[in-house]
């Protein structure tokens, strides 16, 4: 007798193969049998009617404070996942001395946009090594299973102390930090991450990694391969045209290490992106591991009056309301004087890019609800005021306005400058991709993209209408069976005999994104974005069922991931 068996559900197993008609058996929280008439079990599911399919791996979040107080990890457990990877571009805690806490929430608060005072709550910093942070990590039962990076700045701020925005470093200085990276993959670190962008900034600046020599990267890889190797994740603005990047990710890979990081379409050149993915494929099918990472939609910034950021939050007028109570808020905001006065005043910040992003009328849309991540150019607040004969910021205050001050302005931020999702298409569709960039536990008050593996089964088998859907098969793949071998898992991912018993079983006609909301529920009454969804019948973890129609069941058979050592730890 078995322990658990999936019945008569619709199998899409992360392999890439066809869909077919099986039940998929389960022991000791591993896989036993994927067939038919698999005799009977102490637990039973019937699937009928809906799709069976690994639990997602999603390996680009930022859950790194999170998870030391949260066992659930909401919302990427809710939209399916099962395994995360944290750790992500260059920030994180650990390793952190004695007295630099304080530096690292600072840094993770500017570039992810966690309240610091949820961070400051919620840590209690029981180490100061990464493998002691893996150890506060597994010492917390929990839902999913997590793994993580050693981020570039906390090692930095480990080996440099004040010194850690500085891009000239000792010779000793970068040795010590290639025997800290090695010494957390010994400890079960999968890899390595930094960061490379200039949207990437604290009050002191760029953050220190950003712009480290090639030498420091290159001393930081040699100790990664020496260590048995491991995942160098990195995110930048430039990767795509940037002939010195594509160099050292080159010799990285050569050293046998897995490079990955972030892909997006540049307005600069928008289809340097397509030279990236084909270079990857090359250097693959040379014997190298190179996996430009992708979205399911393009990241979105979402302005309401409850986020951090949105078409007048640097007017005078709305800064003079902006402690008042929603209610109160939307009150004056619509009052003839108030709205005649705030739409002629400037949007007064020294923040260039911020500037721009609020007030580029032709690339902000409605959200709406369901929300509509492909807008099509006659619907942005550009479009809307030329047919209405208006200006732009009358048009985005009345929508800021609408459902008592809660509805959202979409603004995608990339990849979208065509405006439609036909180079994200290219993208998912191309072999050398995996999807990630969910950013889960990140931007809580601007971005709200942990829906991003849901959004790959609603938008792009279902609900497109603006161009080709994709296979189920390939959607599934890309974000279990693709995502986990990147990693090195290699013990999940697709459902077949011998893998650990992850799944989802999804009603697929069912699948409904609802639109974001803003909640307070992390430490210290902080904010945060999040975003429910319909259709999830049920996801199992370790051969448990964790959640049921949206509910957790209190099962926490979650685990940290450890990357297996060369020393054989």
């Amino acid at each position: 007798m078995h322990d658990l068996i999936v019945r008569n559900g619709l199998v899409v197993d992360g392999t890439g193969a066809p869909p077919r008609r099986a039940d998929v058996a389960v022991d000791d929280g591993v896989i036993t049998e994927v067939a038919t008439d698999l005799g009977r079990a102490s637990q039973e599911i019937d699937a009928e009617g809906t799709v069976v399919a690994p639990g997602w791996v999603d390996v680009h979040t930022h859950y790194d404070g999170q998870a030391t107080w949260d066992p659930e990890l909401a919302p990427s457990s809710w939209h399916g996942a099962t395994t995360v990877v944290m750790g992500n571009c260059g920030v994180g805690f650990a390793p952190v001395r004695s007295g630099g806490q304080d530096f690292l929430i600072e840094l993770m608060e500017a570039v992810e946009d966690i309240p610091g005072t949820a961070l400051h709550e919620g840590i209690d910093w029981s180490w100061e090594s990464f493998a002691e942070y893996l150890d506060a990590l597994d010492s917390m039962p929990r839902s999913v299973d997590v793994a993580a990076q050693i981020p570039h700045v906390a090692l930095r701020a480990f080996v440099l102390g004040e010194r850690a925005h500085e891009a000239d470093v000792t010779v000793d200085e970068v040795a010590e930090m290639a025997r800290l990276t090695a010494e957390a993959l010994d400890a079960g670190a999968l890899g390595f991450s930094t960061s490379r962008t200039i949207l990437h900034k604290s009050r002191h600046g760029l953050i220190p990694g950003t712009h480290s020599a090639p030498d420091e990267l290159i001393a930081i890889g040699r100790a990664m391969a020496e260590a048995g190797g491991g995942v160098f994740q990195f995110v930048s603005d430039d990767l795509a045209t940037s002939g010195e990047e594509r160099a050292w990710i080159r010799e990285l890979a050569a050293m046998g290490l897995t490079v990955t990081y972030s892909l997006a379409q540049s307005p600069r050149d928008p289809r340097a992106f397509a030279d990236a993915l084909d270079e990857a494929s090359a250097l693959t099918a040379a014997g190298s591991n190179v996996f430009p990472q992708v979205p399911s939609r393009p990241t979105g910034m979402l302005y309401g009056l409850q986020t951090s950021l949105h078409p007048f939050t640097a007017c005078p007028s709305y800064r003079a309301l902006w402690d008042e109570p929603l209610a109160d808020r939307v009150a004056a905001m619509s009052a003839p004087e108030f709205r005649s006065r705030i739409v002629d005043e400037e949007f007064q910040t020294r923040d260039v890019a911020a500037r721009f992003l609020a007030r580029n009328w032709a690339g902000i849309y409605r959200l709406g609800d369901p929300p509509d991540y492909e807008p099509h150019p006659d619907s942005s607040a550009a479009a809307v005021a030329a047919r209405d004969r208006r200006r732009p910021e009358e048009v985005a205050l009345d929508w800021l306005l609408e459902d008592d001050g809660m509805a959202l302005l979409f603004a995608p931020l990339g990849s979208y400058v065509d405006q439609d999702h036909e180079v994200i298409r290219e993208m998912i569709s191309h072999p050398a991709s995996i999807v990630g960039l969910s950013d889960g536990g990140a931007h809580c008050g601007l971005i709200c993209d942990a829906s991003f593996p849901t959004y790959l089964l609603t938008h792009w088998t279902r609900d497109r209408t603006r161009g080709e859907l994709l296979p189920l098969e390939l959607v599934v793949h890309k974000q279990t069976g693709a995502t986990a071998a990147a990693y090195g898992l290699t013990d999940r991912g697709t459902l077949v005999p011998g893998m650990k018993a992850d799944l989802n079983v999804i009603d697929v006609d069912a699948l409904h994104l609802h639109a974001p909301e803003i909640i307070t529920d992390l430490p210290a009454g902080g904010r945060r974005l999040v975003q429910r969804v319909d259709g999830y019948r049920w996801t199992v973890q370790s051969g448990r069922i964790t959640f049921e129609n949206g509910q957790a069941t209190g099962a926490r058979p979650g685990k940290v991931i450890r990357r297996e050592s060369s020393n054989g730890g």
